[in-house]
């Protein structure tokens, strides 16, 4: 698989909610981070958004955007307008004037991810994807929304599969989007992806991600000397090819551990080591924990979390997680 299919794998999408946004007037509110992503449609009309103290950027019909850790935000219908704290809910939210029609509506969401593999893989990932229906088109992405939303509002068998399905295409096509043009990109994987040379490099890493791969060697298929390509791959990725390489691979150790389905000797051998010991040095160096005690942890973690659901009901507890 390519990078962009690795990272989303591995993520694996699930459980989405959907609810609609309407606004009239004056209006600014604010939101504390969350950590899981939320994306949202704007219908009609337009808002500010300033994600974790950044800029401003400017949501206008039609626009796509998508938060995929959710950092701390602010929404308001113009500059200057005082934003108050609020909570998230999955039902409709009216902002502004209670009364009268809407001049602003949105479709908001959020979703989950694998928890066990988000520290590694969001980094990677841009805080916020702004896909402007001006410039690049978001047909393609508001109709699988769609299509998202009636899912979610059905229930019919195989749910949970198709919701995930739907979630991987919403996903690339928000990070395929993201990556196109000329403009640039934060520090990240869509950076590196951009530059020919280097997007080279990370789909033979992704490849073969147990070949004995050298800065040497790499340098060599990207088409760059060793200084300029180490500097290159730092500047894009903002960290050294082999220190990405050692994070993608404790990223499929701590897949496969945390489901159970292979045996150290068969894992270290796939991921590049030469024994299982040589893996559970490094495991234990990245993580401050054995193999062993991980995945016991990550069990004990669904297992607690199975019991809880049943005696609270599962989707309660998530339920305020729908963002914006």
């Amino acid at each position: 698989m390519d990078p962009l299919s690795d990272i989303i794998a591995l993520l694996r999408p699930h459980a989405a909610l959907s609810k609609p946004i309407t606004a009239r007037g004056a209006w600014g509110v604010r939101y504390a981070a969350y950590g899981q992503p939320g994306f949202a449609v704007v219908l009609a009309g337009q808002c500010w958004l300033a994600v974790d103290r950044a800029e401003p950027v400017r949501l206008e019909r039609g626009d796509f955007v998508l938060l995929p850790s959710t950092p701390a935000f602010t929404m308001f219908s113009r500059h200057g307008v005082a934003c108050v704290p609020v909570r998230p809910s999955d039902k409709a939210v009216r902002h502004g004037e209670p009364e009268g029609e809407p001049d602003f509506e949105m479709l908001g969401g959020a979703f989950q991810i694998e928890p066990v593999n988000a520290p590694l893989l969001l980094p990677l990932l841009p805080d916020m994807i702004h896909i402007r229906q001006a410039e690049t088109g978001t047909s393609r992405i508001s109709g699988i929304v769609d299509l998202i939303m009636a899912e979610s509002a059905a229930d019919r068998p195989g749910q949970d599969m198709v919701l995930q399905r739907l979630l991987e295409v919403m996903l690339m096509e928000c990070l395929r989007s993201a990556g196109i043009g000329s403009g640039s990109l934060p520090t990240g994987l869509l950076a590196g992806l951009q530059e020919p040379g280097l997007g080279k490099v990370l789909r033979a890493l992704h490849s073969d991600v147990r070949a004995d791969w050298t800065v040497v060697a790499l340098a060599e298929l990207a088409g760059m000397s060793r200084s300029s390509f180490a500097a290159r791959f730092a500047d894009a990725l903002g960290c050294a090819p082999i220190e990405y390489l050692m994070r993608w691979r404790m990223a499929l150790a701590q897949d496969a551990l945390s489901r159970g389905v292979k045996s150290l000797d068969r894992l270290a051998e796939e991921i590049g080591y030469d024994s299982a010991s040589a893996f559970s040095t490094a495991f234990r160096r990245r993580t401050g924990s054995s193999p062993r005690a991980f995945a016991r942890s990550r069990r004990a973690g669904v297992e607690a979390s199975a019991s809880l659901a049943s005696a609270t009901g599962q989707q309660e507890g998530w339920r305020e997680a729908s963002r914006f």
